[in-house]
C-alpha cells in the first residue's frame, strides 16, 4: 500500500488540489491527514468538503491541529496576530457540518507499527514541536511504534534512532525514496502543504510505501498567485499571502 501524507494545509486549496493530483500519478492508495487543515488561508470551507470527502469515501485518517482545535470554538489564546485574525474568520466562515467533523477529530492515532501525531508523541496534546534531535529523541522514546509521523514544524525533518543509541538527523532528498531499516525507530516530520516555511514555496508532502517500507519526501508547485489573491480579497493579514511566495 501507497500512504499519502498530507500536513498543515491551512485552508490552501491551491496547493491541496496540486498535491492530491500528483498522488494520483504516485499512484497513492489512502491518505493520512495529519492535522492543521484551516487557519492562514482563505479556502477553509473548500478544504475540509475535501477532506470530509477523502474521509468518507477513501477511508482517509484525519488528525486535529492546533488551528482546527481553534477554529472550533474560535478560541485565539496563545496564537500571535496574524493567526488570531484568520482562526476568527475560519470561525465565521465554517458551518455546522464542518465545525461537526471538526469535533470528532483526535490529535493521534496508532495503526500497525506506526503512530501518527499532529505535533510530537510526548504530548499531542499540548502542540509542542520537533525543531532538533533532542525534541526528536524525546518524541521517538514516548512511543512503542517504530515508526511516526507528525506535522505542526511546516519544515520537512527526518530522524532515526538504534536500540541504545541516541536520535541523528537525516536530510532527505526531495524525490528519492528513504529505505526506513527495520531495526531502528524513525520520526519522519512532514512539511506543510499549504504554507511551507524552509525557504521553498512548493507544497511538500510525502509517501509511504508498506511493501517497501520506504518514505519519499515530494514537492509540487501550486497556483501562489490566486492562494494568495483569496487572502487579499478576503481582508486577512497581508503578510500570510507574501510569506506564500517565499516559503517563510
Amino acid at each position: 500500500m501507497r500512504i499519502g501524507f498530507l500536513s498543515d494545509i491551512h485552508g490552501n486549496r491551491e496547493a491541496l488540489d496540486a498535491c492530491l493530483a500528483q498522488a494520483e500519478r504516485q499512484r497513492v492508495d489512502r491518505f493520512v491527514i495529519l492535522g492543521d487543515l484551516v487557519g492562514y488561508g482563505a479556502d477553509p470551507v473548500y478544504v475540509l468538503d475535501k477532506v470530509m470527502e477523502l474521509h468518507e469515501k477513501q477511508d482517509a485518517i484525519v488528525l486535529l491541529g492546533n488551528h482546527d482545535a481553534a477554529a472550533i470554538t474560535g478560541s485565539i489564546e496563545g496564537m500571535n496576530q496574524y493567526a488570531r485574525e484568520a482562526i476568527l474568520w475560519t470561525h465565521d466562515a465554517l458551518d455546522t457540518a464542518q465545525i461537526g467533523f471538526l469535533k470528532t477529530l483526535k490529535s493521534s492515532f496508532e495503526e500497525d507499527d506506526r503512530l501518527y501525531v499532529h505535533s510530537d508523541a510526548t504530548a499531542p496534546d499540548q502542540w509542542r514541536y520537533v525543531t532538533d534531535v533532542a525534541s526528536a529523541e524525546r518524541s521517538l522514546r514516548a512511543t512503542l511504534k517504530r515508526l511516526t509521523f507528525c506535522g505542526h514544524v511546516h519544515r520537512p525533518q527526518l530522524y532515526h534512532m538504534a536500540p541504545m543509541k541516541p536520535a541523528v538527523a537525516f536530510k532527505p532528498q526531495t524525490g528519492t525514496p528513504i529505505p526506513l531499516m527495520g531495526n531502528r525507530k524513525w520520526l519522519a516530520v512532514q512539511g506543510a502543504v499549504g504554507q511551507p516555511r524552509d525557504e521553498n514555496p512548493a507544497a511538500s508532502w510525502g509517501v509511504f510505501d508498506t511493501d517497501q517500507n520506504e518514505f519519499t519526501y515530494l514537492r509540487v508547485s501550486y497556483d501562489i498567485e490566486s492562494a494568495a489573491g483569496k487572502i487579499h480579497a478576503a481582508h486577512l493579514p497581508q503578510i500570510l499571502a507574501a510569506r506564500l511566495y517565499i516559503g517563510r
